[in-house]
């Protein structure tokens, strides 16, 4: 008698699940260093949401006063089970924000390493 709500909920619950992205905040903190070009722990992640379908979008605030919007795909759990844990999540694609260093050009090359062409045209020097 009570077999059939509690069902209904059991899978309506599994269904949703589903829909939810897989990665944890170190994957996320990783993908996101690589797409902004500074060390995990140089930054933090805030405003953080969900859409279906595995997009995060998410904001970045860096310790030399850079914002960055950012999204990334991260694989749901019904996509992991579908391909049987081999649907990648994707990188991280970061847009500078106006007044960010980055987006200005004004970033300092404090790596020790000489500036090249390639540095300058990418504006890391």
């Amino acid at each position: 008698m009570y077999l059939r709500p509690i069902t209904a909920l059991t899978t309506a619950a599994l269904l949703l699940s589903g829909c939810a992205a897989t990665i944890n905040q170190s994957g996320l903190e990783q993908r996101t260093a690589q797409a902004i070009g500074q060390p995990v722990g140089q930054f933090s992640i805030t405003e953080r949401t969900e859409e279906t379908g595995g997009r995060i979008n998410y904001n970045v605030n860096t310790q030399d006063g850079g914002t960055y919007r950012c999204y990334m795909y991260s694989a749901t759990g019904f996509q992991k089970a579908m391909s049987f844990g081999m649907t990648p999540h994707s990188d991280a694609i970061c847009t500078a924000m106006a007044g960010t260093p980055a987006a200005s050009g004004q970033r300092s090359n404090t790596s020790g390493r000489t500036c090249n062409a390639l540095l300058q045209a990418a504006g890391r020097c």
